[in-house]
């Protein structure tokens, strides 16, 4: 399902983590769970992946991350400030070290001028408090944006734990 240099991603990602005694939950959008999916698909990943939430509509976002609906009306589900939000909601509702979100727009629809399809903003948030975010602005058809998310968020998930 997943191809072998995400899967060494994903295991470099799980090895990272396990050294540091950490635990990491997921917060997807457009990635659908793909994150999560390439994190469990390693034998042994249930020592560093508590959870993964896939929150596709905003009140998914809302219920289950506690995204504020004030930063939904006033940004948008795809925006820097949801990412840290949904990042930061993981954090709170799960028992990690680490989390990461993804939100954005994979086409066809939903573009708009400063929005554009391929756009995926992620957040990153640990349990000490901070919390950054990551602004990709993706070529290729949906399948090929939501790809190259997973492989940013792996990415992230990585230097993070090295760090």
């Amino acid at each position: 399902m997943f191809e072998a240099e995400t899967l060494s991603l994903a295991q470099s990602v799980l090895e990272a983590c396990r050294a540091r005694g950490w635990h990491i939950a997921t917060a997807e959008s457009c990635t659908g769970g793909l994150v999560a999916g390439a994190l469990t698909a390693i034998a042994g990943s249930s020592d560093v992946v508590e959870r993964g939430f896939v929150t596709y509509s905003n009140e998914a976002k809302s219920e289950l991350l506690g995204v504020s609906f004030e930063i939904l009306a006033d940004h948008g589900a795809v925006s820097a400030e949801t990412a840290a939000a949904m990042a930061r909601g993981a954090i709170d509702r799960a028992p990690v070290d680490l989390a990461i979100s993804v939100t954005g727009i994979a086409g066809l629809g939903g573009a708009t001028r400063t929005k554009p399809v391929g756009l995926v903003l992620f957040g990153l948030a640990r349990r000490d408090g901070s919390c950054r975010t990551e602004r990709h602005v993706f070529p290729g058809d949906r399948s090929a944006v939501r790809h190259a998310a997973l492989a940013a968020a792996l990415q992230l998930l990585q230097a993070e734990a090295r760090s």
